[in-house]
């Protein structure tokens, strides 16, 4: 068995493990990086990525249909399933492949093969040439999550589906059940909708989309119904009987009442557990909680020199706070003094139609910390680019704490509110009040201008409604 030595070494090449890996290189460290499967991890091949390019097919085969409203002809609309597949297919290997070149770029010795953990700085990893060992101070875990299955409705690839079989989707569903509303589940369900498919959302809470603030969910839930989806909540899933070549019969609880329903498809986006299995975790003292990697604010698991970063590591599961994490990790091995994360400054953002994106309090939640609150609205309605966009759906919402004016959270649905958010996000970092939200010149005419105005207005100084 080769021996190796290294500084640091990375398990997982997700967004968080890559990124750990080219900041510790940066920071003049000698890094490895063992990754079972793909370059990228989930969020470039089988998550984030490619899901938006899809999601994109669909608004703009959405747009087609609308091409009269433009002043546009288009007939014959139709789209090719296998080909919108191809397409994000590629775009995934494209990145994927890009990040082989960083890690040359970046000299990051990569070892694709399984790792375990037999001993306190020792990663063992079998690849398809051998075993290696490999020797480090510090081991950074970023082995990620994989989807939730639940008994009875686990995921076969034919008739019930999991994220993986809905991005390489053999066909388009004709009557769709969509379990689970948090992001993936309402993205899948926003993209089959959209290109046709007569779909079905159930979703155990008492409202779609439970992180986000309420309002905003009822706005998205009004949304979807106006496209045809037909959404359930406080519902659950309680049998799936599968008859291959035909479709499946869901038993579905609501108020007390089992009715089935017919569905040739059926998505389940319940949610993801982290994979700690089979690493040797356990044995080296390392705490687990429901799957996931117990660290403290600097992702130290509590046994010296393994730290745990993104899906691993908990709540929120999002690639951005993996990446964050990782550079926190580097640094802090380098000999460095960083900042720890705080998880309420991280947006979160859903990919459906409209657009759906937020960071910090909902207001619930703001007022149950005690929060004397002041809070803004502003409509797409009222906003100049937004109607010669012909995207008048939406609205930005903002809370501030009455006494002091600090920005609590801002919430947003309407188009492109994705690349929006992170005014916001800079907002807080920086420790904003509203005073410097308002004396802000925010250019015309733009969507940002809402960011304004819903500032503005928590005021009492909105302008233009």
């Amino acid at each position: 068995m080769a021996s190796h030595s290294f500084d640091i070494v990375v398990i997982g090449a997700g967004p968080g493990g890559y990124v750990a890996a080219i900041r510790a290189s940066q920071l003049g460290l000698k890094v490895a990086i063992v990754e079972r499967e793909n370059l990228g991890g989930i969020c470039l091949n089988w998550g984030c990525i490619p899901t938006k390019a899809m999601l994109r097919s669909a608004e703009v085969y959405h747009l087609m249909h609308r091409a009269k409203e433009f002043g546009l002809a288009a007939t014959g609309i139709s789209f090719d399933l296998p080909a919108v597949v191809a397409r994000s297919r590629g775009v995934a290997k494209q990145l994927s492949g890009g990040i082989g070149h960083l890690m040359k770029k970046h000299k990051v010795t990569v070892f694709m093969g399984t790792a375990t953990i037999p001993a306190k700085g020792r990663v063992a990893v079998k690849t398809d040439k051998g075993d290696e060992d490999l020797v480090a101070k510090s081991i950074i875990l970023a082995t990620g999550a994989r989807a939730r299955e639940l008994p009875g409705l686990e995921a076969d690839g034919d008739l019930v589906w999991a994220y993986r079989d809905a991005l390489v989707a053999k066909r388009m569903p004709k009557r769709l059940l969509v379990i689970g509303s948090g992001a993936i589940g309402i993205e899948f369900a926003s993209f089959f909708n959209t290109l046709g498919a007569d779909t079905t959302v159930v979703e155990v809470m008492d409202r779609i989309l439970p992180v986000e603030d309420a309002e905003i969910a009822a706005f998205a839930k009004k949304s979807f119904v106006k496209q045809g989806m037909k959404i359930l909540e406080k519902a659950a899933v309680k049998k799936l009987d599968r008859r291959p070549g035909q479709g499946v019969t869901a038993h579905i609880e609501q108020d007390g009442k089992v009715t089935t329903q017919e569905f040739d498809t059926v998505i389940s986006a319940v949610g993801i557990v982290g994979n700690t299995e089979g690493l040797g975790l356990e044995a080296l003292g390392v705490k687990i909680d429901r799957t996931h990697v117990v660290t403290d604010e600097y992702c130290r698991t509590g046994v010296e020199g393994l730290y745990a970063i993104g899906d691993i590591a908990g709540a929120p599961w999002l690639a951005h706070k993996a990446s964050h994490e990782g550079v926190m990790v580097a640094e802090l091995i380098a000999g460095g003094h960083p900042h720890p994360i705080k998880p309420g400054s991280i947006a979160g953002c859903t990919y459906c139609q409209p657009q759906i994106a937020s960071v910090g309090l909902t207001e619930a939640k703001a007022k149950e910390a005690g929060h004397e609150i002041r809070v803004g609205r502003f409509p797409f309605i009222g906003n100049g680019k937004a109607i010669a966009l012909g995207e008048a759906e939406g609205m930005i919402k903002t809370i501030f704490d009455a006494k002091t004016g600090e920005l609590l959270g801002a919430h947003m649905i309407g188009a492109e509110v994705t690349e929006l958010i992170q005014g916001y996000v800079i907002g807080r970092t920086l420790e904003t009040t509203e005073a410097e939200l308002m004396e802000t010149v925010f250019p015309h005419p733009t969507l940002s201008e809402m960011m304004h105005e819903s500032v503005l207005d928590a005021y009492g100084r909105a302008l233009h409604i």
